[in-house]
C-alpha cells in the first residue's frame, strides 16, 4: 500500500482487510489480557437480554397457570436482570482500558514509521502530509474501532438468540423481519465509504484553514498581520476553507438524514405488524401471553441488534477506512534507499560531486544541473549565488535528505547511496538559515545537536561561550535549564518569567551555532547563512569564532553576504543550477565575472552608507 496517495479515493476490499487484520493485531498485541476478558464479558452481556426475556415469558405463563410455581424462576430472571445491567458497564471498562493501551502502541508504532522516512520527500510532498494527519486521526479514534469489534460481537450474538427466539414462535415474521435489515444494512455501509471518502476530499480544506489559524494566533506573522492590517483578509480566507468543508459535510448530512429516515419507517412499519399478527394470534388461542410477551421482546431485541449490528459495521468499516491511512504509513518503506552495511571513511580525501543532476519530480525543472564540485577534506569551500541558484538543494543532497536524479556524490570515493544515512549524518554538523527554536530549555536546545553532551554541562557551556551566548544564558531565571518558550505556562504562572523565556532572533541564531559546536570532532560542518539574524558587530563576531573553529575542518559555507566567505580557501559560483565560476576569493575577483561583480556592488553599499 503506497504511503503518498495518487488522489484516488477508493479504497478496495483487500486495503480494508488489510486494516482490520492490523486494528485487531494491535489490539491483541496492546492489550490481550483485556481483550479475553472482554470478550467473555461480551458473550455474557449480549445472552443476558435473550435470558431474560425467556424468564420473563416462563413467569408470565406459570402466573397464568394455576398453582405454577414461579419462586425459581423469579430468582432466575432476577439474576438474568442484573447480569443485563451490570455487564454492559464492565465491557465499557474494559474497552476504554484496551483503547488506551491500543491508543499508546499505534502511536508509537506510527511516529516509529515516520522517522522511518530517512528523507524529506515524503515530508515535502502535500499528499504525505494528508496521509500522515489522517494516520493520527485514525490512531486517535483507535478506542472506538475496539468498541465497533465489541459490538459487532454483541450484535452477531444477539440477534442469533433472538433470532432463534423468533423461529420457535413464528418463522414467517422471522423472515420478514430480516429481510427489512438488508437495506439497512447495505444503505449504512454505503453512507459510511461515501462519508470516508469526502472526509479525504476535505481534508486540504482543514489544512488550508490549520495554515491560516496558525498564521493569525502565532508569534512569528504577528508583526506583520498587524502592520499591514491583513488579519481580516487572512481570517476570511480562513473561513472560506471552513464554509467549504462545512458545506460538504452538510450534503453528506442531508444524505444521511434521507437514508435513514426511511429505513426507521420501515423498521417501524414492521415492528407494527408484528405485533398485530401477535395480538391477533394469541386471541386465536394459537400464543399464550408468554409467548406475546417473548414475542415483543424478540421482535425488538431483533430490531435492536439488527441496529447495533448495522451501525457497529458501518461505522466500523468507516474507522477501518480511516485506519487504512495509519496502516499506509507504518507500512511504507523507506523514501530513500538504504544500505545495510558500510560505515563512512573517516574523511582524508574529500567529497566530491560528480555531474549531479537534480529535480524534485519528473514534473518539476531542473534545480541542478551537471554540478561538479570537489570539497577537499580540512579545507574551506564556499558556495554563492542568488535566491534559487540551488545551494539549499546541493545541501539537501550532502546531508542525503534526497539521492541526486543523475550522478553521484562521494565520500572519499564512496557513494552516498552506500552508506547508511544515520551514519552519514553521525559525520556531519549543520547549521541551518532556517533553523529550528525548539519549545525547551536552553540546555536541551544545545544538546540537540549531540544528545550525548545533555547530561555534560561543561561541554554545553563551552559550545555556548564558542556560540558567544553563554553570558546571556547565564543570566535567565534558571540558567541553563531555563524553558526557552511561553507556551506552556497556564494559569497563575502566566506573568511569572522562572517559568518560560523568550529569545530574540538573533539569541537563537547564537544557540543554533551552539548546537553546531556541539556537535565537536565531526568531519563535515555546513554552515548554511549561519550569522543571517545578527548586526554587522556580531556577524564579525560569529564569523571570526567559526573561523577558529572550523580551522582544519571540512566546511562548506554558503552565504548571500560576499564578505563572509572570502576567506575561505575556494569560492563556487551557483547560477541557474550550474557552476559557473570557481577559485579563490582574489581569482574570482581578479576574472571579474560575477562574483566579482556582485562583490563590488555589495562593498558600494557600505561604502555609500560610510
Amino acid at each position: 500500500m503506497s504511503a503518498a496517495p495518487d488522489g484516488d479515493l477508493r479504497i478496495g476490499a483487500r486495503e480494508l482487510c488489510a486494516s482490520a487484520a492490523e486494528a485487531v493485531s494491535l489490539i491483541w498485541r496492546a492489550a490481550s489480557a483485556n481483550v479475553a476478558v472482554f470478550l467473555l464479558a461480551t458473550v455474557a452481556a449480549a445472552a443476558a437480554p435473550i435470558a431474560t426475556a425467556w424468564s420473563t415469558k416462563l413467569v408470565i405463563d406459570r402466573l397464568t397457570t394455576p398453582h405454577g410455581a414461579v419462586g425459581g424462576l423469579a430468582l432466575v430472571l432476577i439474576t438474568t436482570g442484573l447480569g443485563a445491567a451490570a455487564l454492559p458497564v464492565l465491557v465499557q471498562y474494559l474497552r476504554g482500558q484496551i483503547g488506551r493501551s491500543a491508543g499508546l502502541t499505534a502511536t508509537e508504532q506510527l511516529f516509529t514509521a515516520a522517522e522511518r522516512q530517512v528523507g524529506l520527500r515524503n515530508f515535502e510532498n502535500p499528499a504525505f502530509q494528508d496521509r500522515l494527519r489522517l494516520a493520527q486521526e485514525g490512531v486517535a479514534r483507535i478506542a472506538e474501532i475496539v468498541d465497533g469489534l465489541g459490538s459487532t460481537l454483541g450484535g452477531v450474538l444477539a440477534l442469533t438468540g433472538f433470532i432463534g427466539s423468533l423461529l420457535i414462535l413464528s418463522p414467517p415474521m422471522t423472515i420478514v423481519v430480516l429481510a427489512a435489515a438488508i437495506p439497512a444494512l447495505v444503505s449504512e455501509m454505503l453512507l459510511s465509504r461515501r462519508r470516508s471518502a469526502m472526509e479525504w476530499s476535505i481534508e486540504q480544506f482543514y489544512r488550508r484553514e490549520f495554515f491560516y489559524s496558525q498564521l493569525l494566533t502565532g508569534v512569528a506573522a504577528a508583526t506583520e498581520i498587524r502592520l499591514f492590517g491583513i488579519g481580516a483578509f487572512l481570517r476570511s480566507r480562513m473561513m472560506d476553507e471552513r464554509r467549504s468543508a462545512n458545506a460538504a459535510n452538510r450534503r453528506m448530512d442531508l444524505r444521511e438524514v434521507r437514508t435513514q429516515g426511511g429505513l426507521t419507517v420501515l423498521s417501524a412499519t414492521v415492528a407494527g405488524v408484528g405485533l398485530w399478527w401477535a395480538i391477533t394470534a394469541a386471541r386465536r388461542g394459537a400464543l399464550s401471553i408468554g409467548d406475546v410477551s417473548m414475542f415483543l421482546a424478540a421482535v425488538i431485541g431483533v430490531q435492536s441488534a439488527l441496529s447495533t449490528l448495522t451501525a457497529a459495521i458501518s461505522g466500523g468499516q468507516a474507522r477501518l477506512l480511516a485506519f487504512t491511512h495509519y496502516v499506509a504509513v507504518v507500512r511504507a518503506e523507506s523514501d530513500l534507499p538504504q544500505a545495510r552495511q558500510g560505515v563512512p571513511p573517516r574523511l582524508r580525501q574529500g567529497i566530491e560531486l560528480r555531474d549531479v543532476w537534480f529535480r524534485y519530480s519528473d514534473d518539476h525543472p531542473w534545480v541542478l544541473r551537471g554540478v561538479s564540485l570537489t570539497i577537499p577534506s580540512g579545507r574551506a569551500v564556499a558556495l554563492v549565488g542568488l535566491n534559487g541558484a540551488g545551494k539549499s538543494t546541493l545541501v539537501k543532497l550532502l546531508c542525503r535528505m534526497y539521492d541526486p536524479t543523475r550522478g553521484r556524490i562521494l565520500w572519499d570515493g564512496v557513494d552516498l547511496r552506500d552508506i547508511p544515512p544515520a551514519l552519514l549524518r553521525e559525520r556531519i554538523s549543520a547549521v541551518f538559515q532556517d533553523h529550528m527554536n525548539y519549545d525547551m530549555t536552553a540546555e536541551e536546545n544545545i544538546a540537540i545537536g549531540d544528545l550525548t553532551a545533555l547530561g555534560d554541562p561543561g561541554r554545553l557551556q563551552e559550545a555556548a561561550g564558542r556560540a558567544g551566548i553563554h553570558d546571556r544564558l547565564t543570566t535567565l531565571p534558571r540558567g541553563y535549564a531555563t524553558l526557552l518558550s511561553r507556551i506552556f505556562v497556564v494559569g497563575t504562572d502566566k506573568d511569572d518569567p522562572v517559568t518560560g523565556v523568550v529569545l530574540s532572533g538573533g539569541q537563537w541564531q547564537r544557540l543554533a551555532l551552539a548546537r553546531a559546536f556541539v556537535r565537536n570532532d565531526r568531519d563535515l560542518m555546513i554552515l548554511d547563512e549561519p550569522s543571517s539574524g545578527l548586526d554587522p558587530e556580531a556577524e564579525h563576531e560569529i564569523h571570526t569564532r567559526m573561523r577558529e573553529h572550523r580551522g582544519g575542518r571540512t566546511s562548506l559555507l554558503i552565504s548571500h553576504r560576499l564578505s563572509a566567505v572570502r576567506d575561505a580557501d575556494h569560492i563556487a559560483v551557483l547560477d541557474g543550477g550550474r557552476i559557473t565560476e570557481h577559485g579563490s576569493h582574489d581569482a574570482l575577483l581578479a576574472a571579474d565575472g560575477s562574483y566579482a561583480r556582485l562583490f563590488r556592488l555589495q562593498a558600494a553599499g557600505y561604502q555609500e552608507a560610510l
